[in-house]
């Protein structure tokens, strides 16, 4: 094939079948939507090629203006290099990057990246404080000058895959639509245009939507409250909506790669892994000549993500396993049953109270944490102090304890994983940061 541009590779990847021996499903044909092989690599790169054609078309020859995006992903990743095509500037605004694979990336694709001292890892248009929102807000301003792809909000993102993703699978189907369709939800772009083509052709197609669990992370796929702030999201799409943790996602991305040869990245596993554990009920229920058939979705690849797999699976990277289990497989409702969590006001109380004074951990980002904290506490970020607990206590167990999270569920977990380990007094702050500021309690600046 010959092309004229690489815009024009975008689209058209392969629908590869997974061996029944590998999934153990017996009436349901399994399919994989390889949208890792698009030129930029990820599934992003539709939607950023749709959104960002119309403002590029009339801004690139004028050699002057920026793209810019809230995104620390792929998305990100695809508008730096149709930016640098059309010869304008790409920058990434973002509360984190977490992952330091795809920051290097994008440095190196020429963006320039903004960090900025928010409380949330997307954007929150209902929280007018954080200043990710305040920055999305400003960019709706008259005057603005930069060209705003507007992922979270614009409708492009959901017509690229209505119009391309959806059609192709239709395509590959010969002509029919699956009976499931399995995708891990981030700015919901692609479950929703997908499913709105899959159900033009048959009304009766089950969407499974994926989500990470609410106290961990996967990159590119946003928790269950995650996903209520995306402007494009809609409860209605999914017939079934379930959670993953990050070893799952991690389970299945091997599987996918050791077994298939997919060179898949952790949301890729998560969709394969929520699939198979999906199906195997409705499997079961299929009896006789029955059969059905399921599409899930493979985002992108493996390569930007070995320092994510490091930190939860080192031994599959040849390092020793850890001692202790990563906070994300403590089961949050047991956590809550084994954990000490302490109101605002108690904790006013038990800090001002007698020697020896708790000592207060914040698990923010830095940004935040500089932004407001809670005074005379430290700041480990949540990922270190994973890190700190697999090497055994960091803590001397004489001195109480006070963990504080941005809301109080990431918190409670490591609190019941130190009263696992034996400290005599840790406690987890009830609302984490966000419940100290609403009930008045005073933050400080760093």
């Amino acid at each position: 094939m010959r092309y004229d541009s690489i815009v024009e590779a975008i689209g058209n990847t392969p629908l590869v079948r997974i061996d029944p021996s590998v999934h153990g499903l017996r009436h349901i044909d399994l399919y994989a939507k390889l949208e890792m092989l698009n030129p930029f690599g990820s599934v992003k790169d539709r939607p950023a090629w749709h959104m960002a054609r119309p403002l590029l078309t009339g801004a690139a020859g004028q050699g002057q203006g920026t793209v810019v995006e809230l995104s620390s992903g792929n998305t990100a990743k695809a508008l730096a290099l149709l930016a640098g095509i059309h010869g304008l500037r790409f920058k990434s605004v973002t509360n984190r990057m977490r992952v330091p694979e795809i920051k290097e990336l994008l440095l190196l694709l020429g963006a320039e990246i903004e960090e900025l001292p928010g409380r949330s890892e997307c954007l929150d248009p209902a929280d007018t404080e954080d200043p990710l929102t305040r920055f999305h807000q400003a960019l709706s301003e008259p005057g603005n000058s930069y060209l705003h792809t507007d992922q979270y909000y614009n409708p492009l993102n959901v017509e690229a895959h209505a119009s391309g993703t959806g059609p192709e699978i239709v395509a590959d189907l010969d002509g029919s639509a699956p009976d499931w369709f399995v995708a891990c939800v981030g700015t919901a772009g692609s479950s929703t245009g997908v499913a709105e083509v899959l159900r033009e052709r048959d009304p009766s197609v089950r969407v499974l939507g994926l989500v990470a669990d609410k106290s961990d992370f996967i990159p590119g796929i946003r928790t269950i409250d995650e996903v209520h702030q995306v402007g494009l999201f809609d409860p209605a799409t999914y017939d079934v909506i379930e959670s993953v943790t990050s070893q799952e996602a991690i389970d299945g991305m091997l599987t996918l790669i050791r077994r298939c040869g997919l060179l898949s990245g952790p949301t890729g596993g998560a969709a394969y892994h929520g699939a198979v554990r999906q199906l195997r009920q409705v499997d079961a229920e299929l009896g006789g000549g029955e059969r059905q058939v399921a599409v899930f979705v493979v985002c992108d690849r493996a390569e930007s993500y070995l320092s994510y797999v490091r930190a939860r699976r080192p031994e599959v990277l040849g390092a020793p396993a850890r001692a202790v289990a990563p906070v994300a497989s403590v089961d949050e409702a047991r956590a809550r049953e084994s954990a000490k969590v302490v109101e605002v006001a108690e904790a006013r109380d038990w800090l001002g109270g007698p020697e020896p004074r708790p000592l207060v951990v914040d698990l923010r980002g830095p940004h935040a944490y500089a932004a407001l904290h809670i005074e005379g506490s430290v700041n480990i970020v949540d990922e270190l102090f994973d890190e700190l607990l697999r090497g055994g206590m960091p803590f001397s167990k004489s001195r109480p304890v006070l963990l504080a999270c941005p809301v109080g569920e990431k918190s409670v977990r490591y609190a019941a994983l130190l009263s696992r380990m034996g400290h005599p007094d840790v406690r987890s702050l009830a609302g984490g940061i966000v419940g100290w500021r609403d009930a008045g309690a005073p933050l400080v600046h760093e």
